[in-house]
């Protein structure tokens, strides 16, 4: 009984692998779409959406299988509990993920675009995402505690992304442009709340503790 169930833990295991792989494409294909202006790449995204909502009910279903079915002791129990509430965090990844293509999609280009650094943002929501899934994957406090960290990181970001728009915008640059890149940030920034929040997730997987920002 305890080897099936283990066996069953090690296929949530790679689910969530899969699932936190298609949210770091999601986030990849936005952004490109976003330098780019691709809207291949923001179907792409739109789409992958999609398939990460799929997956999250999938999951969920494993979860709600093993703890119904299997008798799991209190560190397993954790476990599948934080797997349950990770992929409601990824399922929000994905869906801003779709939301910075959709204002790709119609954002008009200028060179606003390359002077404001939301790239730098994107590459540490995706490191982000991808240490997080890792670090409950592997049960590894300190990767998900160097992830709790770096949101702290990403917020400075914003803040000179901020900062950068206020500017542009003084000086009678496209206001509306100005509008749709904060916007886009400011996604960027949830993304890594919500990795943040999957870490925490793990901490709880490991410990039983919980800590809210």
């Amino acid at each position: 009984m305890r080897n099936h169930f283990h066996e069953q833990l090690e296929r949530l295991n790679v689910e969530l692998i899969e699932m936190g792989a298609l949210c770091e494409e999601a986030i990849s294909a936005a952004t490109k779409a976003y330098l780019e202006g691709d809207r291949q790449l923001g179907s792409r995204a739109t789409y992958l959406e999609q398939e990460i909502d799929h997956k999250e009910r999938d999951i969920e279903g494993q979860c709600m299988k093993l703890l119904l079915r299997q008798q799991p002791v209190a560190s397993d129990l954790r476990a599948v509990s934080a797997a349950m509430r990770m992929i409601s965090d990824m399922e929000r990844i994905g869906d801003q993920a779709s939301d910075i293509a959709e204002i790709a999609r119609d954002m008009k280009r200028s060179s606003v675009i390359v002077e404001v650094p939301v790239g730098d943002m994107a590459r540490a929501a995706i490191g982000m995402v991808t240490d997080s899934v890792d670090a409950f994957v592997r049960g590894d406090l300190n990767l998900a505690h160097a992830v709790i960290a770096r949101d702290d990181q990403l917020d400075g970001l914003f803040l000179a992304v901020r900062e950068k728009l206020t500017d542009l915008i003084s000086q009678g640059r496209d206001g509306g442009l100005c509008l749709d890149l904060l916007m886009v940030a400011k996604y960027f920034e949830r993304i890594g709340d919500h990795a943040c929040n999957i870490a925490q997730w793990v901490e709880y997987a490991i410990t039983g503790e919980y800590e809210e920002d």
